[in-house]
């Protein structure tokens, strides 16, 4: 049997600009100051479980108006700085070089690139010319986690290969200031930047990549996506997100583990994309844990905010920070409407 693949090398990353929750939120009342209807909306920031958030860009910027042109400009410049930093920070975790990498995976969602990140990062960093790519777009939320599963696939099919996996969101530069709904004021509540990375390998020492799994709602295409704007991406998200966790995520899960014979109380951890701090509570109720006990997604929600596919790998790299083993079940949600699973061993 081949040896299975492991997480050799695990990194993060954040812009520049640090975005305390209060000054977002005194720059939100300051901008919708004339729409009384979307003031009344504005307490969502005094209740996502959030201090402090990183954005690519100063916070002025969000007080103008901004194009499509302007916003990829940004996305790409941004991601490929920020995937530069964690592609060599795990490098040197792993005692590595550029020419070890084999493959290459990089999940994004906030942006469009073509040539797609990795491409560009092949470019800005030298890797190597006969590297193998796989761009992923479309998965949002649970890219970190359908993208990580990915990558520990390519890592069985080519045994001995070193595996690159990437994955970038700049969630804060779909804000559109002239957006008066409900999904806009909540995005801008929530969302943060960040990049992480990983480089999985069947030869190396680290914890094991096991089974990975999906769900996918049956009539969910509207639960959660992008809406495509004249200037821009637009979040949409329905406020049913968290009692269809409540009310369906406990199976699903449940579902997971029997299909892949593995018992729920073999599970050491947890290492939840937080969506936001009703997704957790109803995360924590299916998954039998006491109120606060997915204590790294809700650490992470707080001093980062929402990254979309980022932020699972954020939760996972302060468990690992923290000395936490053992089995580890990593799960996040997305369009789709999704749930993704991947295990951890070790």
């Amino acid at each position: 049997m081949p040896a299975s693949p492991r997480l050799i090398a695990l990194k993060t990353a954040v812009p520049a600009y640090p975005v305390d929750q209060a000054d977002a939120a005194r720059r939100a009342a300051y901008l919708f100051a004339g729409h009384p209807e979307v003031l009344r909306l504005l307490s969502v920031f005094d209740n996502t479980g959030i201090e402090r958030r990183y954005s690519c860009v100063p916070i002025d910027w969000y007080s103008e108006s901004h194009g499509w042109k302007e916003r990829t400009e940004l996305y790409l410049k941004h991601s490929v700085d920020l995937l530069e930093q964690v592609t060599r920070d795990c490098l040197a975790e792993a005692q590595m070089d550029c020419s070890d990498i084999d493959a290459i995976v990089v999940a994004s969602t906030t942006g469009i690139a073509t040539p797609s990140l990795d491409a560009l990062l092949i470019e800005r960093m030298g890797l190597r010319r006969d590297i193998v790519r796989l761009p992923i777009f479309g998965f949002g939320c649970a890219g970190g986690v359908f993208g990580l599963a990915r990558a520990a696939d390519l890592a069985r099919a080519m045994p001995g290969a070193r595996v690159l996996f990437l994955v970038v969101e700049l969630c804060a530069l779909t804000f559109r200031k002239n957006d008066l709904s409900k999904s806009n004021i909540v995005a801008a509540a929530l969302f943060g930047d960040g990049a992480a990375g990983a480089i999985i390998s069947a030869s190396g020492n680290g914890p094991e990549l096991g089974t990975s799994g999906s769900h996918t709602w049956p009539n969910s295409l509207d639960i959660m996506g992008w809406e495509v704007e004249e200037d821009g991406l637009k979040a949409r998200f329905a406020q049913s997100i968290p009692s269809l966790v409540a009310s369906d995520f406990r199976s699903i899960a449940s579902n997971f583990l029997r299909r892949n014979d593995i018992a729920r109380d073999s599970i050491d951890g947890f290492a939840c994309h937080p969506g936001g701090a009703k997704v957790l509570d109803a995360l924590e109720d299916a998954l039998d844990l006491p109120r606060g006990g997915l204590e790294d997604s809700r650490a992470v929600l707080r001093a980062y905010g929402n990254m979309s596919a980022s932020t699972a790998l954020f939760v996972l790299h302060r468990m690992r920070e923290r000395g936490l083993g053992g089995r580890c079940l990593i799960s996040a949600l997305g369009p789709g409407f999704s749930a993704a699973f991947l295990m951890l061993d070790g």
